[in-house]
């Protein structure tokens, strides 16, 4: 009830405005505020958005006011209606979306700056011209024969309008344009100004039932599509907006559009103005509290019962002031912060074109005008390649290529590879997610040509494999996605792709020896991950500040960098076999762990240790098998004994035999003990209980590549020796 109360105090001067601008009967904008809260707000699929007359149409229908005559404008308006219903029953909302937010900003602000230009000559006691254009031209001449009354009112209305948002939460709580209009009606009144009132009886002789519009039919769909396409984009990005404005149901889109259909043909049937999603009373109704479609349904009744039963009050309003009212409006629509999102996307020439186009050609122009540079642009975007080449330090060349390559690449493509000079050894990097048959050639008679003159290319594709499927006879375009074994610094060495037949070794060249797969690996490291990871690693070489202590097992398959999505720097690492931490005093002695512990903790300030262990564990079978399977390995036997309290911890918690899940089982509570033997050394006993070290235990389950995280062993548990 609350929320309802205050959109419909916003939506009555609002309405009243935009029908004004509209060139329709003030009437119509009502009926419009009526049918979009009872009618659309009953049969939409958003919660709290609201429906009404949207400035963004009032341009489309002050033309086919003037083209057709506002009986047909209202025809004009149903058959738009008809169109977006079949649009939701097809499920056809989803498309809508993929219209360029900077088209509709930039048509936003198109209508904002040619509603306030001409709504601009009202209040300085004039009347508006046709075009934007005369609307400027003709500004300098109204400013100079301006009329006092006029020009006081608007002033004063749009003070109102500036200031309102800085008082105090509890005057605003009263809409601003409601506060507006009442400031400028009492103050003309008081004062007994010349000024020109609302009649709102007399718009309501000029609704009467809609009508075919005469004149060139291909025309007439075209303004039909127009309304419907416009009103149905508004509404549906209005409604994804209000969505991130409440926590409730999530808005179904293709309802919505059907509402919106529904809605826009009872407009069209009474004589009211288009109906969309308004972004202004969604607002207001978010911030008052609603939850349910019910407050835009009741907002809609209000409505109605004003102005039947109080329709009378609105010859109180000065024409001045709705014209001031709507000049704010009509800046406001001109959003910076659109500007801003746009720019982050290299979007300002769309919102600027759009504008521009919508100001000076008209409002179906601008929206062409902008949706074909958007597609330009988005165009380019897909065909542009980045082709970047250096030498690096041991005289091999390093090229990286990057985007999508197609044909329109091809010559700087070839330009660029044809500046690596003959003979050289070049590594290239193909970071591409396309690549046409013309591309392919390019690279392929490059590579083709540089090996002829006794150069080297070793490519590298870190996305899919097209080249290396074309150059092996594959299809370029297969059924689905090129299989990609992109070389990742996570897989292990016998899963990276081998050189492939189509880099085989010329005949010519003498087979060289095999080399070291670490020798391999650091020379990759050098020419790939070094340039990338050197402004890191030189700031870290002055001092490492690691966060963690990470104590796990030196098995082969434990990555902690990994399993912990760590980088440099971040870990305090420890391995040995079976993540094991000697208690304190115990025998055999060991100075390793507990020298990386005391360093840890007493110089590096780590904040926790991450006690780390896996499943299928080699020591805890040791441990298991009571030492057999250490047998010949009296190393072994000796540093297990580290881990004779995990046995018994597991043998003291073992509920009936053991079975095969006993392994994973100890390795589980070996993780704990680990825990439970940090806990014996006084310094980090003191720093755990003082809140400034966290233990922490994890469990790196191989098989299903997930990490557990385990909780503390309960402290009633005894443990025997």
């Amino acid at each position: 009830m609350p929320a309802s109360l205050v959109v419909f105090l916003v939506a009555v001067p609002l309405s009243l405005g935009i029908a004004m601008a509209s060139g329709a009967p003030l009437a119509a904008g009502l009926i419009a505020a009526v049918v979009g809260g009872i009618v659309a707000g009953s049969l939409g699929g958003s919660a709290i958005q609201v429906s009404g007359p949207a400035a963004g149409l009032s341009l489309v229908v002050a033309d086919l006011v003037q083209t057709y005559g506002w009986r047909a404008t209202c025809m004009i308006t149903l058959l738009a209606g008809a169109v977006q219903l079949l649009l939701g029953l097809f499920r056809a909302a989803r498309a809508a979306l993929a219209v360029s937010p900077a088209v509709i900003h930039g048509m936003l602000a198109g209508v904002g700056v040619v509603i306030a230009l001409s709504q601009l000559h009202i209040v300085l006691g004039g009347s508006p011209q046709r075009s934007a254009l005369a609307n400027v031209m003709e500004l300098p001449a109204q400013v100079a024969a301006m009329h006092g009354h006029t020009v006081a009112v608007g002033l004063l209305t749009i003070v109102v309008l500036t200031l309102w948002t800085r008082l105090p939460k509890q005057v605003k709580a009263v809409p601003a344009p409601l506060a507006a209009l009442l400031a400028a009606a009492v103050t003309a009144w008081v004062f007994r100004w010349d000024v020109t009132r609302v009649d709102l009886s007399g718009s309501l002789g000029e609704l009467a039932f809609p009508v075919l519009p005469n004149g060139d039919w291909h025309q007439i769909v075209a303004a039909v599509l127009l309304v419907a396409l416009l009103a149905g984009v508004e509404s549906l990005l209005c409604s994804v907006a209000v969505d991130s404005m409440h926590t409730g149901r999530r808005a179904d889109l293709d309802q919505e559009l059907t509402g919106q259909g529904a809605a826009n043909m009872v407009a069209g049937a009474l004589g009211g103005l288009p109906v969309a999603g308004v972004i202004v009373r969604s607002t207001a109704n978010a911030q008052a509290g609603a939850r349910t479609r019910v407050s835009a349904i009741l907002h809609g009744v209000w409505v109605l019962v004003f102005a039947l039963g109080f329709g009378w009050t609105i010859k109180l309003i000065p024409m001045e002031a709705l014209a001031a009212l709507l000049v704010f409006i009509g800046v406001q629509m001109v959003n910076l912060g659109h500007v801003r999102k746009v720019h982050g996307h290299g979007e300002v020439p769309v919102y600027m074109v759009t504008m521009a186009a919508v100001v000076f050609l008209g409002l179906a122009e601008g929206v062409l005008a902008g949706l074909a540079l958007a597609a330009l642009l988005a165009l380019r975007r897909l065909t542009w390649v980045t082709v970047k080449i250096r030498e690096m330090p041991d005289r091999r060349w390093h090229a990286s290529i990057c985007g999508s390559l197609t044909f329109l690449g091809v010559p700087r493509l070839t330009h660029e590879l044809r500046a690596i000079p003959g003979g050289a050894a070049v590594d290239l990097d193909l970071n591409i997610d396309f690549m046409d048959n013309a591309a392919f050639e390019a690279i392929h008679s490059w590579r083709l040509g540089h090996e002829r003159l006794g150069g080297t290319v070793d490519i590298d594709e870190l996305h899919d494999e097209w080249y290396a499927l074309a150059a092996s006879g594959a299809r370029m375009f297969p059924a689905k996605t090129p299989p990609a074994t992109p070389e990742r610094w996570w897989l292990p060495w016998a899963h990276r792709r081998r050189r492939p037949a189509w880099q085989a070794v010329p005949q010519q060249e003498a087979p060289a020896p095999a080399e070291c797969q670490l020798t391999a690996g650091a020379r990759e490291f050098h020419r790939r991950t070094a340039p990338l990871v050197r402004p890191i690693l030189t700031e870290l070489a002055r001092k490492q500040q690691p966060t963690h202590l990470f104590i796990t097992c030196a098995d082969s398959r434990v990555v902690p960098s990994l399993i912990t999505a760590s980088g440099p720097g971040d870990l305090f690492t420890v391995r040995n076999i079976g993540n094991l931490v000697p208690r304190k005093g115990a025998e055999p002695h060991d100075d390793s762990v507990v020298a990386a512990i005391e360093y840890a903790t007493q110089v590096l300030g780590v904040h926790t240790i991450t006690v780390c262990g896996h499943s299928g564990c080699g020591a805890m079978a040791g441990l298991l098998s009571g030492g057999v399977k250490a047998g010949s390995l009296p190393g072994m036997r000796r540093w297990l004994r580290h881990g004779h309290h995990s046995l018994a911890r597991f043998i003291e918690s073992a509920e009936g035999p053991l079975d095969s899940r006993a392994l994973d089982q100890l390795c589980r509570v070996n993780v704990q003990q680990q825990l439970e033997n940090l806990r014996t050394y006084r310094k980090v006993d003191e720093q755990v209980r003082e809140g400034r070290l966290e233990l922490v235990g994890l469990y790196f389950d191989i098989g299903s590549a997930r990490v557990h995280m385990m909780p503390p062993l309960p402290s009633t548990v005894s443990v025997r020796i």
